[in-house]
């Protein structure tokens, strides 16, 4: 299984990241990737890049000694009513990539059960996003089998988040359950290693390793091929306006 694109990368913007975005890209370069999106996190984060760090995207190139960039965005989920704190760029900016993840310092809504699912199925309704960022988290259990399917009717793409078997604790299991229903209702998802320090970037392999396990159909993974990304984009995306 060959991943093509890795959408979900931090910079030292993000100031719990460790490497800039050229070391990223050059990273991104030596491991053959096709495209990196960077994706350092909204204002709800602590000591996050400002506002003006979003809205000067336009100075970064779309493409670098030959990799693809993606100007992206993580963004928090706030509360049970799915909002984001996605910044206010005032229509001098629009993000290429967009993922909408749950952290317990931004989270302020209700942990239950009930409440996640209805989280997520308002955050699927949201035409911005892109991504459902690492939505395997213990703490915050939703009902996959009635919101996983409603993501792929809106368009988005479940994360299979390579660092989520490793930093965040209880998730390996209910990453499985996630990919088995993706794989049910032919959701396609993205394999992203949520990179924090250049050597991260292009690292899949506990992420791999469960969905080789699982026999996950390929041709669902939107990143394991060049033609598949490519069209996500186009019909989801801005990437490719003004190229």
């Amino acid at each position: 299984m060959k991943i093509i694109a890795d959408t979900h990368c931090h910079t030292i913007a993000s100031s719990h990241a460790y490497s800039t975005l050229m070391e990223n890209v050059h990273e991104a370069k030596a491991q053959g990737l096709y495209a990196i999106a960077i994706t350092d996190h909204a204002r709800t984060m602590p000591s996050p890049p400002g506002t003006w760090y979003f809205e000067n995207f336009n100075v970064i190139p779309k493409s670098i000694e030959g990799v693809n960039v993606l100007r992206g965005i993580e963004a928090n989920v706030l509360n049970s009513e799915g909002n984001l704190d996605l910044p206010d760029l005032k229509g001098k900016f629009k993000f290429d990539w967009i993922i909408a993840s749950i952290h317990d310092i931004a989270f302020k809504g209700n942990k239950s059960f009930d409440e996640c699912t209805k989280t997520w199925l308002k955050i699927a309704e949201n035409p911005l996003v892109h991504v459902i960022g690492h939505s395997g988290l213990p703490d915050y259990l939703y009902d996959y089998e009635k919101v996983i399917p409603v993501f792929g009717e809106k368009g988005k793409l479940v994360e299979i988040n390579n660092s989520s078997f490793k930093i965040r604790k209880g998730s390996h299991e209910n990453c499985k359950k996630i990919a088995i229903i993706c794989k049910k209702y032919k959701v396609p998802i993205v394999v992203n290693s949520d990179a924090h320090f250049c050597m991260q970037i292009g690292r899949f392999e506990k992420a791999i390793d469960m969905l080789e396990e699982i026999e996950f159909p390929e041709e669902l993974i939107v990143n394991s091929s060049n033609e598949r990304f490519n069209a996500y984009l186009k019909k989801h995306t801005c990437f490719f306006q003004d190229m």
